[in-house]
């Protein structure tokens, strides 16, 4: 999996452990190594999860039932597919606001195609626009060398026309095979659950033990330390973003699938969800760190967190405000854990930010 950046002055000019060095002896990308406070966070991260469910179990006796835990395995599944995608791009030092645009897009283009075409091509399509909007926000972040937030929050209202331009009502697929990739399920299991989970564990592979993977972290912590080291820089953002255009894409094909209909208004701050389950799981929107498995759990908390209060009954705007406040809460643990010097560190001097 990948973890935080880890350089030393005795890194440059040595043979990277996924490749050569630069010409000549140059510079190489700085060694990525699981750090303690990360190991850390894991564990406080799956704690509150535990915590979460002793509670949950407690206090009401719907949430262990079967209908419950195969609902929240299903409504988990756009907010993990996204979180996914947007790692990829905040571990560039990135953001990508378009994804629930995208979420909505690629939805209601599957659901119109499907009533002419085979299901399984109409969905295909679905994905292969998220990968084109993706496309296209990365070669303009990286061609153009434009600010992120600026292009996707561009794309995020250019998308959402585009949806109501392909249609202004609600489409309703016709077939029946339509419903099956959100309906689907492997014993207790839901099939678009094991599409989430395997998209994890090949982006966790893909991040941590390919040099695409520890490059588009590198870029994070140093873009100039990659180009130094020969790497194309602008290629591995337009990777990142295509990569967030294709969970986005998947994301919206699943769930209109499981819905039952597609919308061109659904996915309304969707973005934010994903962007939260990253930070929650120690992701730094800075760049340069962040990992799957604490992502995955950041998107757990926030699934759980929304079941919770769906089963109590709070009201949704009292939701927004509990969730937004237990979300500060917990990066605020993060920070001060942070802050706190590690085993054999010495405490940061003064005026330094640690």
């Amino acid at each position: 999996m990948t973890d935080q950046l880890s350089a030393s002055p005795r890194d440059s000019g040595q043979l990277s452990k996924n490749g050569a060095a630069g010409a000549g002896g140059g510079p190489r990308l700085p060694r990525i190594r699981v750090a303690g406070r990360d190991i850390t966070l894991e564990v406080g991260l799956a704690a509150l999860l535990v915590a979460f469910i002793a509670i949950a179990g407690a206090t009401t006796d719907a949430f262990l039932t079967e209908a419950n835990v195969t609902n929240l395995l299903k409504q988990m599944v756009t907010t993990g597919l996204l979180a996914y995608g947007m790692l990829t791009v905040i571990l560039t030092g990135g953001i990508d606001l378009s994804v629930g645009s995208v979420v909505a897009f690629s939805g209601i283009l599957a659901a119109g195609l499907s009533a002419g075409l085979p299901v399984w091509l109409a969905m295909l399509i679905g994905v292969a626009s998220g990968i084109g909007f993706g496309l296209v926000n990365g070669a303009l972040v990286a061609r153009f060398q434009l600010a992120p937030f600026v292009v996707t929050l561009a794309a995020l209202t250019t998308i959402r026309g585009l949806a109501f331009v392909y249609s202004e009502t609600p489409v309703a697929p016709e077939k029946a095979g339509f419903f099956e990739l959100g309906s689907a399920a492997v014993g207790p299991v839901p099939v678009s659950t094991i599409i989430m989970i395997a998209v994890f564990l090949l982006g966790g592979v893909f991040l941590g033990r390919t040099p695409a993977g520890r490059a588009l972290t590198a870029i994070g912590g140093s873009a100039e330390t990659v180009r130094l080291a020969g790497i194309g820089v602008r290629r591995h953002v337009v990777l990142a973003y295509t990569i967030s255009g294709a969970c986005a894409g998947l994301a919206g094909v699943i769930l209109a699938s499981r819905v039952g209909i597609a919308q061109p208004s659904v996915g309304t701050a969707f973005e934010l969800d994903a962007i939260a389950a990253c930070v929650i799981g120690g992701a730094s929107l800075a760049g340069g760190k962040g990992t799957v498995r604490a992502t995955c759990a950041g998107v757990l908390v926030l699934a759980l967190i929304n079941n919770l209060l769906n089963l109590y009954d709070v009201q949704s705007f009292w939701q927004q405000v509990f969730k937004g406040l237990i979300i500060v809460a917990v990066i605020l643990v993060q920070r001060a854990g942070r802050l706190r010097p590690a085993a054999g560190e010495t405490t940061p001097g003064k005026g330094s930010l640690s």
